[in-house]
């Protein structure tokens, strides 16, 4: 029986989940093509923007304006007054679908992508391919957006590079999806990556870790993609806390005192593109 409480139905695919500046829940459906805004407290939900590429990753410049993640163009958009407009274009650099993203305090934003045709492995042998040891996901660049919308390659060679937050010390940690572990890197004043390491191996827990979101205390909870769960990891891999959802758990985000999981059946899109089997689940914290 799952440990969560039900908050939202009738999703296709939510993911991407962020509190925004004002306080309320941030999330993208994917197959909606919707970014939506949700007040936990009122349950009052807009929609703030609509992204027909399809949106996912979310965060804010230092003013306050919006930066969605267009998936299928490969571009990062920013939300102005009177609709989206292109803050950065990533087809130099992402070599698959762009995905999740994350903004520092600076405006500077970390985007990861697919590296390759994901759905079309799993279409094919499901999970079992990716359980192999022995079978090597290919390498694909964690892109670097500078507030003004210049691209570099922050990271070269990661193995789907999925989930991005900030550690309480300062450094990035980013799920490798497809390594099967959470890795972090020391963060420069001017954003470069270095001294890049292991922060969590998760493979023997076959954690495929999706989105991820860092608590006060440094902990990393972890949405496993292939697993009813949401886990807490702790820098060496000791799973501290773990919650079980009512479906598969895809995205994780903090929002005050509570644990929002973006849950579906599945991440295939011929699965949940049109039906609406998915939610958004809490756990008080």
């Amino acid at each position: 029986m799952a440990d969560t409480t039900v908050l939202r139905e009738g999703l296709r695919f939510g993911e991407g989940p962020r509190q925004g500046p004002d306080g309320r829940l941030f999330y993208s459906d994917f197959y909606d093509h919707q970014v939506r805004a949700l007040d936990l407290a009122s349950g009052e939900e807009e929609v703030v923007c609509e992204v027909p590429e399809q949106p996912s990753g979310l965060g804010w410049l230092p003013d306050g304006r919006l930066l969605v993640v267009s998936m299928r163009d490969r571009k990062v958009l920013r939300l102005e007054p009177d609709g989206l407009v292109e803050h950065a274009d990533l087809g130099d650099i992402a070599t698959f679908h762009a995905n999740d993203m994350l903004v520092d305090a600076k405006g500077r934003a970390y985007v990861g992508n697919f590296g390759f045709d994901l759905h079309a492995v799993l279409a094919w042998g499901g999970d079992a391919p990716l359980l192999e040891p022995d079978w090597v996901a290919p390498g694909t660049p964690l892109a670097l957006v500078e507030p003004d919308g210049k691209v570099s390659v922050a990271v070269e060679d990661m193995k789907f590079p999925n989930g991005t937050g900030l550690l309480p010390d300062g450094r990035l940690v980013v799920a490798e999806t497809l390594a099967f572990g959470l890795t972090a890197f020391t963060v420069a004043d001017d954003g470069s990556l270095s001294d890049r390491h292991v922060f969590a191996s998760l493979r023997e827990h076959y954690i495929a870790p999706d989105g991820i979101a860092v608590d006060a205390d440094g902990g990393v909870w972890v949405a496993p993609a292939i697993q009813p769960f949401a886990f807490r990891v702790e820098e060496g891999g000791e799973i501290t806390r773990k919650v079980e959802t009512s479906q598969l758990c895809f995205a994780v985000a903090i929002v005050e005192d509570k644990l929002v999981c973006c849950t579906a059946p599945s991440s295939q899109p011929e699965v949940v593109a049109e039906a609406r089997l998915g939610k958004l689940e809490v756990f008080d914290l």
